[in-house]
């Protein structure tokens, strides 16, 4: 078991190990963001964090000219950047940094940085991270006049009922035929003393004609 345990080794010599964080490092102040393994982006962040915090902690005087700078403040800003180098062996990474990045932060007590996971890699199925600076925008300033709104209180407003009407079904109406003028009217067998033709004659029984 191993114990105090400060550091990652990533099977690598501390020399190794120590050129591959100061490289990541300045990679990471030059273009603000960096994709690597979220072990190394773990332990990078915190490199990172320290020399931003460097340039911070100058306050008031990153803001001042060069020139309009005293001695004493000329001297704060040469040890800062003194203190970044041994981290960050870029003279360009640290010029950024006390020139843009440190300004930017002023306001901001830690946490300038967010790693956000982007799934595993292709081959040995490592797990991928994005290391990324935090732009000055993302700070968490609640804009005046609204109140924050814990997740516990919100409540959802009620959404507008709609009546529907319901649709009217086309409800289709009985065809009706129109009568046809052709119908053959119907004659009654015997009307107004008149037999119709082929109607049958009955004759009187034998013995009862007329004149027997």
């Amino acid at each position: 078991m191993r114990h105090k345990r400060a550091g990652l080794h990533l099977s690598r010599t501390p020399a190794h190990r120590k050129a591959l964080f100061s490289n990541l490092v300045a990679a990471l102040l030059n273009y603000e963001r960096i994709r690597t393994t979220l072990v190394k982006a773990k332990e990078v962040r915190r490199l990172a964090e320290r020399a931003i915090t460097w340039a911070r902690r100058l306050g008031p005087v990153l803001t001042k000219k060069p020139e309009k700078r005293t001695d004493e403040e000329k001297a704060r800003v040469v040890h800062a950047m003194r203190m970044a180098l041994r981290t960050v062996r870029d003279r360009q990474a640290v010029l950024k940094l006390f020139e843009e990045l440190g300004p930017r932060y002023l306001t901001r007590h830690g946490g300038y940085t967010r790693i956000v996971k982007v799934g595993q890699r292709i081959g040995d199925a490592a797990p991928m991270a994005l290391l990324e600076l935090i732009p000055a925008e993302d700070d968490s300033k609640q804009p005046e006049g609204k109140e924050p709104v814990s997740k516990g209180k919100a409540k959802k407003e009620p959404a507008e009922k709609v009546k529907k009407e319901p649709e009217k079904s086309a409800t289709k109406k009985p065809v009706t035929r129109p009568k046809s003028s052709t119908s053959k009217p119907v004659h009654k067998a015997e009307s107004a003393g008149h037999k119709m033709p082929g109607a049958a004659v009955r004759r009187a029984p034998r013995g009862k004609r007329g004149g027997e």
